[in-house]
Order: structure tokens, then sequence, then C-alpha cells
């Protein structure tokens, strides 16, 4: 039987378009991304190449005199660092005894157990849905992008909020609005993945990369703590630029590059209109309640550090910045989130017992078996690269190259940040870059007098930046997918060419204002966040 074709279909086609060389570099960028394994793969392979690696290290009594001072914590009695060998006997029985607690005892573990518990029965309420869209349908058309790139910042305080409830639903906001469906799913994408690493509350990201930075610090000081608000003031006063930035080349760059749009090009069924459908009226009852109830939430937070009694405060120093307010921030978010799923779904019946509560956390962390897969050979990697000492060396060696060329003032940082924004491109995991690349900038940068928090805050600079050009980010491909339901034609070259300009501009002023922010202003990126480290 002979099969129907479409009319034309007999006609030569078109010749596809020239490509240009930034096409053919982005095509380049994308098959190195692809010959990288798995992340589980990847950590596996590192962690027995670190395992190899160390054994020629120790053959070789590879070793670098220690900068830190006589008697600091961690320094051996002849000032040398040496290289471990775990390609031994000794090695091996290290490994095999210690490879349960390596994981368990990973920093960003507990800590991101612990947060997911509330955000789970928060989205099993599903205020958290409700929220997103009270705040983007409630806005009026000439500030419904500043309100979309706004919050899909906020969203990713809860994880995959804002890729699977806010970025479809801003596409179907821009269509009722007459507007290009493409435009809005933009600046929604701008602002959940380009601002990932800004926000005005805290959320699970910011415990994780904690965790990791403090792990990659203690090679230097083995003391050395690093709390979940180590960037939350530069983080909250990015959300507003973000925002800006966001709304400033959706309007002027993206959607006039777009033009007017066709609705022939899309699939019919993405044009109901579905997703953008108001909040009814228990739903509104709901958001008030939990408001009210966040308040409470609140104020109990600010009496447990705020008064000189504040029972979280330092017992012995009294201070409130390094206090157990700040170390066990993991907690609040448990709470916060858990009080406002509980609020919320008292009202509209989605909580209705206790039985609810459990059934949200449950699958919260039901969720995160792949994390917690990598998590384990992570960790594995993390806990080999300190037992070897290569970290240390790496470090100091590095560290001696920069000062030798003189590369020793803040302006390291525009590199740092750009190497960051090129290897995002290839690890679209902001947790897996991190835990490779941590153990070795963290600890030459803090050898060039940086704090670890300084660090991570310029890294998570260039970890966001490049999220939305990249086709290793995670939530690409489901993107793509719901793109080429408003127009069948996008692909993954159109997708980068409407997302790049953002990635360039974000890139530029956020790098602009972390250098205004730090070293002209003199402000601290966290509470209690050093701008600076000495090793004294």
């Amino acid at each position: 039987m002979t099969e129907l074709q479409p009319a034309g279909a007999d006609k030569a086609q078109p010749p596809a378009p020239k490509r240009n060389a930034f096409t053919r570099f982005l095509d380049t960028v994308e098959w190195l991304g692809n010959l990288l394994p798995h992340p589980v793969t990847l950590f596996f392979l590192l962690a027995a190449g670190m395992v190899l690696l160390s054994g020629l290290f120790g053959w070789l009594g590879v070793a670098v005199e220690d900068p830190r001072p006589v008697g600091a914590a961690g320094r051996a009695d002849d000032g040398m660092i040496r290289a471990v060998s775990l390609f031994s006997a000794d090695g091996v029985r290290r490994i095999f005894s210690s490879l349960v607690t390596n994981f368990t005892s990973f920093a960003p573990l507990g800590v991101v157990l612990t947060a997911m518990l509330g955000i789970g029965v928060a989205e099993k309420s599903g205020v958290l849905s409700a929220a997103v869209r009270g705040m983007v349908l409630g806005a009026s058309k000439n500030v419904v992008t500043v309100v979309i790139v706004f919050a899909g910042v906020m969203s990713n305080t809860a994880s995959e909020l804002g890729y699977v409830v806010l970025i479809p639903m801003a596409g179907a906001v821009y269509y009722s609005l007459g507007r290009h469906p493409l435009a809005g799913m933009a600046a929604a994408f701008a602002g959940v993945s380009g601002g990932y690493s800004a926000n005005l509350l805290i959320g699970t990201i910011d415990p994780l990369l904690a965790g990791i930075t403090e792990e990659a610090a203690r090679l230097i000081d083995p003391t050395y703590a690093v709390t979940a608000t180590a960037n939350w003031y530069f983080a909250a006063a990015s959300t507003f630029l973000v925002t800006a930035v966001g709304w400033a080349v959706s309007t002027y760059i993206v959607e006039p590059k777009l033009g007017a749009y066709n609705p022939a090009d899309a699939d019919p069924t993405a044009l109901d209109g579905a997703a953008a459908s108001p909040l009814t009226a228990i739903e509104k009852k709901g958001l008030k309640v939990t408001g009210l109830v966040l308040l409470g939430v609140l104020a109990v937070m600010l009496l447990s550090v705020v008064p000189s009694w504040g029972i979280l405060r330092d017992p012995v120093t009294g201070d409130a910045m390094r206090s157990p307010f700040f170390s066990g921030f993991a907690v609040w978010i448990l709470l916060f989130f858990l009080a406002m799923g509980w609020a919320y779904g008292k009202v509209v019946g989605t909580v209705k017992n206790d039985r609810d509560v459990i059934d949200g956390m449950s699958k919260s962390l039901g969720s995160l078996g792949l994390y917690l897969v990598i998590i384990f050979f992570a960790a594995q990697f993390v806990a080999f690269f300190n037992w070897s000492n290569i970290g240390s060396i790496t470090a100091v060696k590095g560290a001696q190259t920069l000062e030798a060329l003189g590369l020793t003032g803040p302006v390291i940082f525009i590199g740092f940040i750009l190497i960051c924004c090129f290897v995002n491109l290839m690890i679209g995991s902001a947790s897996a870059q991190w835990a490779m690349t941590a153990p070795i900038f963290v600890p030459m940068l803090m050898l060039l007098g940086y704090s670890p928090e300084l660090i991570q805050a310029a890294y998570r600079i260039g970890d966001s930046t490049t999220n939305i050009i990249t086709p290793m980010m995670s939530y690409f491909g489901l993107i793509l997918a719901w793109a080429v339901r408003y127009d069948k034609k996008v692909g993954i070259g159109t997708m980068i060419a409407m997302m790049l300009p953002y990635s360039i501009f974000f890139t530029i002023v956020w790098t602009i204002f972390f250098f205004v922010w730090v070293f002209a202003l003199g402000m601290p990126v966290g509470p209690g966040a050093p701008t600076f480290y000495s090793l004294g």
C-alpha cells in the first residue's frame, strides 16, 4: 500500500541555512558534552583515578611546603604536605573501612534530606503552584514580564517547581495576552535557571553547595565551617538585578526578534490556556491563611536570634552571625515549608491528616534516588581527594604560580567565573560541577587570601548564567519539548539562540555587580561571611 504524502512533499526542499562560526562552536560544545559519561560513572572514574594517581604521587614522593603557620590544625611537624598513596595495603584498608561513613557523613547529604521533607509537604498541598500562579496571573500586561522573571528566580527555592510549572504557564499567559508564547517561556526560563543563584530566600541548593565548599575549605583549615546562608545577602540583592536584566533583555531583544506569533505553527492542544487558569476562591483563601502562618514562623525566627536573650544565639559569645540559628538553617527551611504546606492544605483540603503530611515527605525523598546515587560516588571522590593530599598540593602549587605571575588581585575572579561558565556548558548539575572543582579552586583561592564564602558566590554566577544555553542542563530537553508545542520548527539551535542574549548580559552585569558589591562597597556576601581569609 502506497503511503500518502502531504501536498508539496515531492518538491525540492530549501537548502539548509549556512552554519556560522558561533553555531559550529555550539555544536562542538554539545559534542564534547555528549562525550562525558553519566555523572555517576564520572565520579566513579574520578574516585578510581584518584587512587591510582595518589599511588603515583606517593611513589614519586611529591611534596610541598605547608604555607600554614606552625601549630595550625592539620599541619605536619616537619612543615611539609606530602602525597599519601591510597594504592597500597593501608590505603585499601582505609577505603574499605570508610566507604559507608564517607557517604553518611558527606556534609550536603543531611541538610538536603532535611529540607526536602518540608518541601515535599508544600508540594503535596499545592501551595507552591498556587503561589506562582497568583504572582503571575495577578500581574497587569505592562508588568507581566517583570513578574514572570521575578517568580522564576523565587521558584528555584522549591527545586523543580519553576521548570515544571512556571515555564509552561508563562507561555500560556503570553498567548492569552496576544504575545509570543516563546517570549514568555524565555523570560521564565531566564529567571528560573539563569537566575538560579539569586533568591530572597534560602533554598535546597544553598546548604548543598555550602557543604561541598566546607569540605573543600577544610583541605586548608580543618575546622572551617560554611553555613547555608553563606551567600544570602548577595543572592537577595542579585534577585532584583537578575529581574531587571531579564526584563530588559526580554523586552528589547528577545520578544522583538521573535516577532508576531502565528498560532498555525502550534499544536492546537497547547493553545487551550488551561495552564493559565485563575485561582479559585478557596485557593485565594488558602494563600491568605498561609501568609498569616508564615508571619508567625518569621516572628519565631526573629525572636530566636534578634534579642540578646535569643535562644539560638551562640550561648558563649552571644554572637548572632556564627550561631546555631545559621548553622542549623536547614531546620528553618523544613519548618518554613512544613508550615506553608500544612496551612494551605488544611484550607483547600489537600492535607487532611498526618498521613497526608507523611505521604508528601516520603514522595519528596523518593524522588531523590538518583541524587543519592550520585552523592555516594561524589562523597568517595571527595574523601579520596582529601586523604591523598593531592588537593592541598595542587592548591599550593597553583597559588604559587598565580603569585609568580602577579595574578593575586580581585581580577582573578573574572577568570574564575569564566572557567565556571565554560565547565557548566558540559556539566549541567551545579552540585556535580562544584563537587569536582571546589577541591581545587577553594583551597587555591584561600591561599591567595579569599574566603570560601566569597569563592562560592563567584562560582554561582558562572554556574547560573550558562544554564540556559547548554543542552547538558537536565531540564533543557523538557523545555524544548514544551517550546515545540507552540512552534513545531523550534530546535536546539533555536532555543540556544533565543536564550544566548540572557546568558551574555547576565554574565557581564552580574560579574560587574559582584565586584561593586564586594570590592567597591566592601559588603559581605552573607551573614558572618568574611571577604578575605588569613592563614594566621
